[in-house]
């Protein structure tokens, strides 16, 4: 990082005297478990997991994977194959977020294998056509999740449930032969074809990744770092190794299930110095916060993988302290960080959004034209990203990896990489983001494939055509459809059903428009240009507008629509139905406590999704609180009359 100004945010905020030891480049060469032990010898009784559940120490973490890696070449030791076949293996996992997924991920780098990680909110169709084309012949999990596994139903897939593992097992390290350039995961993200493309990468990238964030971070074993994320996410990779790897304190915290809500209490109680999010994210958590919230030990805030506005900062002043950083990263799955953006109480921002950044360590950016040239500074054109340290390709597709991956003809053992995203080079280096040239989008931190969202609104036999656009905000996805069967009513309550069964939740559309046909271009495409506005969201054809009958009811109503922006709803609409998400949860929750002082928890929501059956629970909550401050009082009396 070159540039004057970002150096000095960096040497007077990231405290250069805190125990930060510089991550040794030679580190790069080794493999994450040899990194990892380095850890445990330093830190044998440092914390390494915490959750509500567990807590793990260095030395505990460590033991528990030794046992679990035995525990997986003892399940598959009867494979006829060479040495290095059982090594070179996919380990599926279904866990939710927390410490046994650690464990399990170590376990299985340790053994030379490499892990395929299933997020157990997934559509059970998305979980087995991962688990089958990932080829993985066992699927770690634990008492919590095994029910779920065994209905999986995959072929010649073993289960291993690390809860069973026998406690007479050896926890001595195993100290197998390692190399960097062994595969160290699988991440799936959306694809092309319809269906999820995974993303491999070895040992050499997931160091290499640490030691950039580390350094640049200063991130060192006093640290404590909130996971927010599955590990089926490519920023939890980040998250996970930048602080086992540190021999800092990794806490994760299950937004799904306890919400925004209570992470600002979290944090300060868990005494978290950085935390990583994408904006979305950010944005959301910052709303339910209010002036007296404060974060004494908070000292860097990451936050990336889509577009990071100006706003974001303002509201980074706004609530965070001199003493805490603001970092805007550009990454993916198949490379991160590629630029990085510091920013503090006095930067500035003169554009709309937050510059991509300066140059991070071994990763060279280039602009090119459509004829592969390079373009001069302040011209547009495609970032391309030449580096050593780069995605190994995707998994058993060497047709998408050709079309992106490239040898480089001018410096030897390096590649190219051609993002698919579009920038601007300033002349003092500093990179501008300018979105996608193709078709993806990034919905909530989430990089989305349209046409595979498209495919699977055809595959329901609903839809003859449709075009999926992202919405302004970036918060989901609008959906133009053209029905199988013209005049037909549809029921859209029943189209995101059967989405639902194929796609995680982030890729369903949160709001249709119904079209006779979609627009071309005079050479047949969908000219997407030519789509129309959405000027409101369409309700289900087959359904009327009941209106309020309750003040509760009303209440709701004017809340929903505050929160959708959307102006006609009826008592028997759907949350989720008319544009609502999990982050649009909090903000309900939020306006829900402000409104009626009533705490509702995050699933309640997900239970009860329309304003009617909303309403019922909140006025039955009010009646029986207001009949116990009733009993109270009689007691207070019955007391004071004693």
């Amino acid at each position: 990082m070159n540039n004057p100004l970002q150096q000095l945010i960096q040497r007077h905020h990231v405290h250069p005297n805190n125990s930060f030891i510089k991550f040794d480049k030679k580190d790069v060469e080794l493999s994450v478990p040899e990194r990892f032990q380095k850890q445990v010898d330093m830190h044998p009784e440092h914390i390494a997991v915490k959750t509500g559940e567990h807590v793990f120490t260095y030395n505990a973490l460590n033991q528990f994977a030794n046992r679990i890696a035995r525990a997986i070449l003892t399940k598959r030791e009867h494979l006829r194959r060479s040495k290095a076949e059982r090594q070179a293996e996919p380990i599926a996992m279904l866990f939710e977020s927390g410490a046994p997924i650690i464990a399990a991920i170590l376990g299985v780098l340790k053994v030379g294998k490499f892990y395929v990680p299933l997020d157990t909110s997934l559509p059970q169709t998305r979980i087995s056509y991962i688990l089958k084309d990932s080829q993985a012949g066992l699927l770690l999990t634990d008492s919590r999740n095994i029910s779920f596994a065994k209905k999986l139903q995959i072929s010649g897939l073993e289960i291993l449930n690390i809860d069973e593992i026998d406690f007479s097992i050896s926890c001595e390290n195993l100290d197998l032969p390692l190399q960097p350039d062994n595969f160290a995961y699988i991440i799936y993200t959306s694809g092309s074809t319809g269906q999820p493309k995974g993303v491999i990468q070895n040992h050499r990238y997931v160091l290499h990744l640490t030691m950039n964030y580390t350094n640049s971070s200063h991130i060192c074993a006093n640290d404590k770092l909130a996971l927010l994320y599955s590990p089926n996410f490519a920023g939890a990779v980040r998250d996970i190794f930048c602080s086992l790897l540190n021999g800092a304190t990794l806490l994760p915290y299950n937004v799904k299930q306890e919400g925004l809500i209570g992470l600002s209490s979290w944090l300060k109680q868990q005494e978290i110095t950085i935390f990583f999010a994408v904006a979305t994210m950010f944005r959301h958590f910052v709303n339910t916060l209010t002036q007296q919230d404060k974060f004494p030990k908070l000292r860097l805030i990451q936050v990336g993988s889509e577009t990071v506005y100006k706003k974001d900062v303002e509201l980074y002043k706004q609530h965070f302290s001199d003493d805490c950083i603001f970092v805007a990263n550009l990454g993916g799955s198949e490379i991160s960080p590629i630029r990085q953006y510091f920013v503090d109480q006095e930067t500035e921002i003169t554009g709309s959004t937050v510059p991509a950044g300066y140059a991070v360590e071994d990763h060279e950016v280039l602009l090119i034209d459509d004829q592969g040239k390079l373009v001069e500074f302040n011209q547009i054109g495609e970032i391309v990203v030449r580096s050593r340290y780069l995605f190994c390709g995707y998994w058993q597709r060497p047709d998408l990896t050709e079309a992106v991956l490239f040898k480089d003809v001018q410096e030897e053992n390096k590649l190219l990489y051609k993002t698919g995203d579009l920038g601007c080079m300033l002349p003092d280096g500093c990179l501008l983001h300018l979105g996608r040239k193709d078709f993806q989008v990034k919905v909530r931190g989430y990089r989305i494939d349209v046409s595979e969202v498209e495919m699977a609104l055809i595959n329901t036999n609903l839809i003859r055509e449709a075009a999926v656009v992202a919405s302004p905000d970036h918060l989901g996805l609008r959906a133009y459809i053209v029905p199988l069967v013209p005049q037909q009513a549809l029921s859209l309550r029943e189209l995101r059903s059967l989405l639902l069964k194929s796609l995680p939740d982030y890729m369903v559309p949160s709001t249709f428009m119904t079209l006779e046909a979609l627009p071309l271009t005079p050479n047949g495409k969908v000219d997407r240009l030519g789509l129309p506005a959405f000027s409101q969201v369409q309700r289900a054809q087959l359904e009327s507008l009941v209106l309020p009958h309750t003040p509760t009811e009303q209440i709701l109503i004017d809340i929903w629509t505050k929160i959708l922006g959307i102006e006609e709803i009826g008592i028997h609409d759907n949350f989720f139905e008319l544009g609502g998400h999990s982050l649009l949860v909090n903000e309900l929750i939020l306006e829900l406590f402000n409104t009626f002082s009533i705490n509702i928890p995050l699933i309640t929501v997900f239970e009860l999704p329309t304003i009617a059956q909303l309403a019922k629970r909140i006025e039955n909550t009010r009646r029986i609180l207001v009949q116990k401050d009733v009993l109270d009082s009689t007691d207070d009396c019955e007391e004071g009359m004693l």
